[in-house]
């Protein structure tokens, strides 16, 4: 260290920068440490396009949330907001093998049975009574296909919800053989309720796979 003219000590430039360096460093590091533990505490941010569709965490599809809980079978927690599974899925399709309807049984129900189940997810679809029955308030898209025996005969097939025919089929073109009867729905449906199908008149050609009953969820409400 060197004495100015004033005896004082003369300050060396190359001291005080290292001192301005740290102590600017350690401003610098202190907000790291501050932004640090902002982010830490700042709720996740989650992506959904409404309060009843998938909510989106990291591309994953986690529940479905409903604002407005209702009856249908899902969760509800002490919030009033019912959860259901995002991966929940409802589809049936059933068809017969063996020949001809009514059967003995038929001839007192009127239901068209079926013997063979292709798909069944959910298990919703009851092979002996040869019901759906819904698993929860929604829209639900149903079709049928069914040929009958004989020409110079009518068939008449009436599909059912809750006992209520709500639409139906019809072939009687005198001249044909196997001609079909054919129709699709949508249909809102609450939990519990019941669809199948009715011969109203007429005998079908059960086998050989040629009469179909297939439905599925297209969307709970």
């Amino acid at each position: 260290m060197s004495l100015g003219k004033n005896g004082e000590p003369e300050r060396d430039g190359a001291v005080l920068k290292p001192l301005q360096w740290e102590r600017s460093w350690s401003f610098i590091f202190l907000i790291k440490v501050a932004l640090s533990v902002v982010l830490m505490f700042a709720p996740p941010k989650v992506k959904a396009q409404n309060d009843t569709e998938p909510i989106v965490l990291e591309g994953k599809c986690l529940v479905v949330c409903d604002s407005n809980p209702s009856s249908d079978g899902a969760v509800t927690s002490s919030l009033g907001i019912s959860v259901r599974s995002g991966s929940a899925k409802v589809a049936f399709s059933a068809i017969r093998n063996t020949n001809h309807e009514p059967s003995e049984m038929s001839n007192r129900t009127k239901t068209i049975y079926f013997d063979q189940v292709l798909v069944n997810v959910g298990n919703h679809f009851d092979l002996a009574s040869s019901a759906f029955v819904a698993p929860r308030k929604g829209i639900y898209s149903f079709s049928f296909h069914v040929v009958k025996v004989y020409n110079r005969q009518t068939i008449e097939v009436s599909l059912m919800q809750n006992d209520y025919p709500v639409i139906s089929a019809f072939a009687g073109d005198q001249d044909v053989t196997r001609e079909a009867a054919s129709n699709g729905v949508l249909l809102h449906m609450e939990r519990h309720d019941k669809v199948h199908l009715r011969l109203e008149r007429g005998n079908l050609m059960g086998g050989w796979k040629y009469s179909t009953f297939s439905g599925f969820l297209v969307f709970p409400l």
